[in-house]
């Protein structure tokens, strides 16, 4: 870094002077001029550009374990410690989640139906089991409410809705998308929290009527739906926190863009073997048809 500096100033300062204050020989910087850079350290430039790009890609989100990934993807050699030291040393890092506050959450365990999922998130076909649930993005112009339906088999969200009211009928329209989206063959094992949206007679009907089961988890813990609270965090953390949305119609469209055109195809999961949840889906698929 000095000797490039002393490169850059030279039409303005002398070269021996430059070199006396930064406290380096001027044989070194003619050395270093003539071959300034490397073989390894070319590489290293190299690499991290490649490395750049691919978090630019990611909406700066990825850490570096999934632009290791990344770069394996496109041919290269290298370590994971290799990408952590270059990308470290380029300042670049992942999006760091929010700590909760410490305290006492959550009640007494009560059931309204039973909880069937019972915490177990990890299921073998698509289309078995959906977890649902609503969180709220805040807007100068108000509070917009956005429901997900995730398959648990992928972790892809197959429905959502965004409302500006937190009714019933934003969390029965992300089930409807889901419906028709994945029109499944078998019942399926639909899991939510406690919530009033999730206990009301509509929302009771409409399972009664896509032979869909509830599922719910016991009140005031969030860990027994913890893949939907999973995606939140990473909606939150990836984006929402990091714009201000003037208006709900802005919030959705931004929303529409991190789950359709981010999430869905393109987001890596250590828990789907470092594939979005449509690769994996579509892998899946394919292996399948193979056997």
């Amino acid at each position: 870094m000095r000797y490039a500096f002393v490169a850059k100033h030279r039409p303005l300062f002398s070269v021996r002077t430059m070199c006396r204050c930064l406290r380096i020989h001027p044989s070194g910087f003619y050395a270093w001029l003539k071959n300034p850079l490397s073989k390894r350290a070319c590489e290293d430039v190299r690499q991290t550009e490649l490395i750049r790009k691919a978090w630019k890609d990611s909406g700066k989100v990825y850490g570096y374990r999934k632009l290791h990934d990344d770069l394996l993807d496109q041919g290269e050699t290298c370590c994971p410690n290799r990408v952590a030291r270059l990308a470290t040393l380029a300042g670049i890092k992942a999006q760091i989640g929010y700590k909760r506050r410490p305290g006492s959450y959550g009640g007494k365990p009560a059931l309204v139906v039973d909880n069937t999922l019972d915490r177990q998130f990890d299921v073998d076909a698509p289309d078995k089991v959906w977890v649902t649930d609503i969180t709220y993005i805040r807007t100068l112009e108000g509070f917009a409410y956005l429901a997900v339906v995730i398959d648990l088999y992928s972790r892809r969200i197959v429905g959502w809705s965004m409302q500006s009211r937190q009714t019933t009928d934003v969390v029965l329209q992300a089930l409807l998308m889901a419906v028709w989206r994945r029109k499944p063959k078998n019942r399926v094992l639909i899991h939510s929290d406690q919530g009033s949206q999730f206990t009301s007679m509509d929302w009771a009907s409409f399972l009664k009527a896509h032979n869909l089961q509830h599922s719910m988890s016991r009140r005031g813990n969030c860990h027994d739906n913890a893949v939907a609270e999973s995606f939140f965090n990473l909606l939150k953390r990836e984006r929402i926190r990091r714009r201000t949305y003037r208006t709900r119609v802005e919030a959705r469209q931004d929303v529409f863009d991190y789950i359709e055109m981010f999430y869905n195809p393109k987001r890596k999961h250590v828990r789907n073997g470092m594939l979005s949840p449509v690769e994996f889906e579509r892998q899946k698929e394919m292996k399948t048809e193979s056997v």
